[in-house]
């Protein structure tokens, strides 16, 4: 088998179910397999995997084992010899692993690839590619200056090597993850895959970002973001330094004291209210159930031509396949009184992010 994608999943039923239509239409040419694996979801999603996804394995977790383990027990099941960590709050485009398949092919010493990351409202997520955080990266990022934590020696659209990815998307040998253990489950949030990628760094290997592909990372979803995240957050740091790093007295004490000042004087992110005066549903035919669940006109178009401010863009993922409609959110009205939702081909709901620091919105279709 050539490739696992394992899919560690945590109260995302619909966001999940996008993920794995999307994952689905990506490996239709390839010899794959879908792992889901479910850290005890209080919601259905996994009544609803074994509905509509007979054919996907699913892992359940009698408890919440965190993204590590929880990712461990996936990869541990998997027979690819490629495996991609990839979060259920995704979407992917057709052509993502044939061409992530391609591009490995002749690397030698070939560690983690990542890819290019935008979020619900397709803006570039810069944790696509980072650097290892050193002290001093660390530090200034605490502070408001991400300069040197960001890999900016490339620009979004150019590949390259690079020390680090994110969690959300790493793609890489099954072999290699074995070889240097997988994520460290020490980690329970926060800063497993920056361990990861270090680890990989150490034993030999080259990591790469690879811009030639693009997914929807609606980030807000797995994690909220409040000011405990930042806590979280520089905790996983503080692990990370005393697992790499020689100690040092100084060393320490600097980060205990930005972590707490980080946490002390974070502002917990308010989750700005917008204002919607119009639908617009990207599709071949216009869909009625989603005009009454709206309870709001739904202008049909075929582009994204003459968007005016305060609208919420709707895109029928059954006309317009996942990689058009991921090209039309990147490329699209960067404007924050323009929003995006996706229906999904054969789904009873849209869902979509408008931020990165709170919970997308789900409409059910009823």
């Amino acid at each position: 088998m050539k490739l696992s994608i394992v899919i560690l999943n945590y109260n995302v039923r619909y966001f999940l179910e996008l993920c794995l239509k999307s994952v689905q239409a990506a490996v239709l040419n390839i010899d794959a397999e879908i792992i889901v694996i479910d850290n005890y979801s209080e919601d259905d999603s996994c009544n609803m995997v074994k509905t509509l996804f007979p054919n996907i394995k699913l892992i359940k977790n009698k408890e919440n084992f965190g993204f590590s383990k929880g990712n461990n027990i996936g990869v541990s099941q998997a027979k690819g010899e490629y495996v991609c960590i990839l979060n259920p709050d995704t979407v992917v485009a057709e052509d993502t692993f044939t061409k992530l398949l391609s591009f490995a092919q002749n690397k030698e010493k070939l560690g983690v690839i990542g890819c290019k990351l935008i979020n619900g409202v397709g803006e570039f997520l810069p944790e696509s590619k980072r650097n290892v955080p050193y002290i001093g990266a660390a530090f200034k990022k605490s502070i408001g200056s991400s300069k040197d934590y960001y890999a900016n020696h490339l620009n979004e659209n150019e590949s390259g090597k690079v020390d680090v990815l994110v969690g959300a998307f790493m793609f890489m040998k099954r072999d290699l993850y074995n070889e240097v253990g997988g994520f460290d489950e020490d980690y329970f949030m926060y800063g497993e895959d920056i361990d990861l990628s270090y680890k990989v760094l150490k034993s030999g290997y080259n990591n790469y970002y690879f811009s030639d592909t693009t997914i929807i990372h609606f980030k807000g979803e797995s994690t909220l973001r409040d000011k405990y995240y930042a806590r979280r957050f520089y905790g996983a740091m503080q692990i990370f330094y005393k697992k790499h790093f020689k100690k040092n007295i100084f060393f320490d004490m600097l980060v205990w004291i930005g972590i707490r000042l980080v946490y002390v004087f974070r502002k917990t992110p308010v989750k700005k209210t917008k204002t919607i005066e119009k639908y617009v549903l990207i599709a071949n035919q216009i869909n009625e159930k989603l005009k009454f669940a709206l309870e709001n006109e739904v202008t049909l178009k075929s582009d994204l031509k003459n968007i005016q401010e305060h609208t919420e863009v709707i895109f029928d993922a059954k006309g317009l396949g996942y990689k058009r409609i991921i090209e039309m959110v990147g490329d699209g009205v960067k404007n924050k009184h323009v929003t995006y939702k996706i229906l999904p081909e054969n789904s009873n709901f849209i869902l979509g992010s408008d931020d990165a620091i709170s919970r997308g919105e789900v409409v059910v279709l009823e």
